[in-house]
């Protein structure tokens, strides 16, 4: 790939352009937005053979390639081109992709795509950004084929010819009577059919589609489990709106996931990529979680104050601290990864709450028993076994049982509330349960020490 870079931009520099033109004609168009992004980085702007190398691209392949790439370029693009290029290109963008690229542009280069669009395409693309930017109707395209009912199948296939070239897919057709979606017929339907039947007999009328305003985080979960190439969009009187496809359903899982990994490391979700995001606008979406975090941590100083008499007596209860801390925080991390995700893939419901917080349990009492019982042998072997290091073996003991049960509970139970009152699960990931299970563990571990060694502290 590197070679391949300095080959191109050398061959692009010595104005040999007949030959970057035969090595990059069969590229893919992904590929081709890729070694844009490579090739040029972030100072496309002041490199003429950025332009240069656009208008070297073969015309079936220059409108995917531009689909492909990030806003920054396309606005650049986009004002070098003239209204000719610029309409030619927009003829060649499917609807959603003209609509993905308007939302990311200045306000002026929009204008300007949409002086260049015909009535009909700016009509599409100003109802599709009527709907609300984290709905299905965001995420749609317009440009599916339609069927009758009446049609045979020699009829429907003298469609597809006629239109298909046009639309994102062809591979799902949807059957509308006055608008209204009545039944899918897919082409592998078509081909086993014989020539004069109806689509009416052959078409599939129980039919799963999404609300326009439904969730489009719903719309990747249902891709995920129908495995759908693509999934109608209706309105509230069942009229067919659009559809969404394989490829936007892709990008939005993607985005959601995107977004739960974020709040995982207790960052504020961003849509930029890194190295397109600004260091003030990521200290921005970092530093809010940081002082919720620290602040919350004040608690466990105060608590450690509280009980500064017990380390007088026992200066070696100190040294447990971090190790009792690190479990609990550990184990709730565990399993409110696990509730999470699970979540995320509708495995895990509320309804379950109480069914994951037993198993939750059980699984807690094994493993905190193991923990425990490994921490005595360990105490034994480093400190001897002298009737103080005895009591501090079965504080710790009683401590890290106490700990991995709370710890787990509470990674069960609080994503499955946090969801239930309408909250991302995945707030209540890694960083948030331990500052939680930072203080309640201290708190244990010191009401333990406090009744074990309760002799010793009078």
């Amino acid at each position: 790939m590197e070679e391949q870079l300095d080959e191109i931009n050398r061959l692009l520099k010595e104005r040999h352009f007949s030959e970057v033109k035969n090595r990059i004609k069969d590229e893919n168009p992904a590929d081709l937005a890729l070694l844009f992004e490579e090739l040029f980085g972030e100072n496309f702007d002041e490199k003429a053979e950025f332009m240069m190398l656009f208008r070297l691209l073969p015309r079936d392949s220059a409108a995917e390639t531009f689909a492909h790439m990030n806003g920054d370029m396309q606005g650049h693009l986009i004002g070098m081109f003239t209204d000719k290029e610029l309409r030619e290109i927009l003829d060649e963008l499917y609807i959603d992709d003209t609509v993905d690229m308007i939302e990311d542009l200045p306000a002026n280069v929009v204008s300007r795509i949409l002086q260049n669009s015909t009535t009909g395409e700016r009509k599409a693309i100003n109802d599709i950004l009527r709907y609300p930017k984290d709905s299905a109707g965001s995420v749609m395209t317009i440009e599916y084929v339609s069927l009758h009912q009446d049609m045979t199948v020699a009829e429907a296939f003298e469609k597809i010819r006629k239109v298909g070239v046009n639309k994102e897919t062809i591979y799902t057709c949807y059957v509308t009577e006055n608008r209204r979606l009545i039944g899918v017929v897919t082409v592998k339907d078509l081909f086993t059919a014989e020539d004069d039947e109806k689509i009416g007999d052959i078409m599939e009328t129980h039919i799963i589609s999404v609300d326009t305003h439904e969730d489009k985080e719903v719309v990747g979960q249902m891709f995920r489990k129908y495995n759908f190439l693509a999934l109608p969009v209706v309105d509230k009187d069942n009229r067919l709106v659009g559809i969404v496809t394989f490829d936007d359903a892709m990008d939005v899982i993607e985005e959601e996931n995107t977004e739960d990994i974020s709040r995982w490391a207790a960052v504020s979700p961003n849509e930029d990529s890194y190295f397109r995001t600004g260091v003030f606008k990521h200290a921005k979406s970092r530093i809010v979680w940081l002082l919720i975090l620290m602040i919350s941590a004040t608690i466990t100083q105060l608590i450690t104050t509280h009980y500064e008499d017990a380390f007088k007596v026992i200066p070696l209860l100190v040294s447990f601290m971090p190790m009792i801390m690190d479990t609990g925080g550990n184990c709730g991390a565990q399993s409110s990864t696990l509730i999470i995700r699970g979540i995320a893939l509708e495995e895990i419901h509320f309804s379950d709450f109480f069914r994951v917080v037993f198993k939750e349990f059980r699984i807690s009492i094994i493993v905190s028993s193991i923990l425990a019982v490994v921490n005595g042998v360990r105490i034994y072997f480093q400190y001897g076994w002298y009737e103080n290091n005895l009591l501090l073996a079965i504080t710790v003991a009683l401590s890290i049982v106490a700990t991995v049960i709370l710890s787990k509970m509470l990674g069960a139970m609080l994503p499955m509330l946090a969801k239930k009152v309408k909250l991302d699960p995945a707030i209540m990931a890694t960083p948030l349960i331990t500052t939680i299970v930072d203080c309640t563990s201290l708190f244990i571990y010191f009401n333990i020490a406090t009744i074990v060694f309760s002799n010793l502290m009078r």
